[in-house]
């Protein structure tokens, strides 16, 4: 291949890359697929229509334990259950899930206790603190099956979106 051949491939190679990367795009599907539930949950359990909880936080499932362990189960199908990067991908998934259920939570419980409190005599009203924060643990043990029951399959049977391209005619194979 000829230097001016090598150089018009080159910016291209990292975009390739990124679309062949099922891993993350079967994780973000999950994490997708979690948030869009939010949205008929919210309307199953409380009778209307909120497009606003497509891009809030909190509430069941949680789309953060969908992408973290769908994104680990992805990588341990391709790169190995036995694999460093299994290992890490993994050990992030305690990180969020322990941060999603105890500490964002308690911020979100301390944060409607604050917007509880009485405003003092004389002090400028705040604007309330907001209180949906983390999650339940019923919530992120949701959105944690949800992850690998999207990413693996989607995985396995359909590839990563270089694929479907590649599939559909979009860019020649190879």
């Amino acid at each position: 291949m000829s230097g001016a051949l090598i150089a018009a491939a080159l910016p291209a190679a990292p975009l390739l890359g990124i679309l062949d990367n099922g891993p993350l795009w079967w994780g973000l599907a999950a994490c997708g697929s979690a948030q869009l539930s939010k949205l008929f949950i919210e309307l199953a359990v409380h009778r209307r229509w909120n497009p606003r909880v497509l891009v809030e936080t909190g509430g069941m499932p949680s789309s953060h334990s969908a992408l973290l362990t769908g994104t680990a189960a992805a990588l341990g199908w391709q790169q190995g259950f036995d694999s460093g990067l299994f290992a890490l991908a993994a050990a992030l998934c305690f990180v969020v899930l322990y941060d999603a259920a105890g500490v964002r939570r308690a911020a979100g419980l301390t944060a409607a206790r604050v917007n509880g409190l009485p405003a003092a005599a004389g002090s400028e009203a705040l604007k309330p603190l907001k209180e949906n924060l983390g999650h339940t643990r019923l919530e992120v043990l949701v959105g944690s099956l949800m992850g690998p029951l999207v990413a693996l399959p989607g995985l396995v049977w359909v590839g990563s979106p270089l694929l479907l391209a590649q599939h559909w005619g979009l860019l020649p194979i190879g």
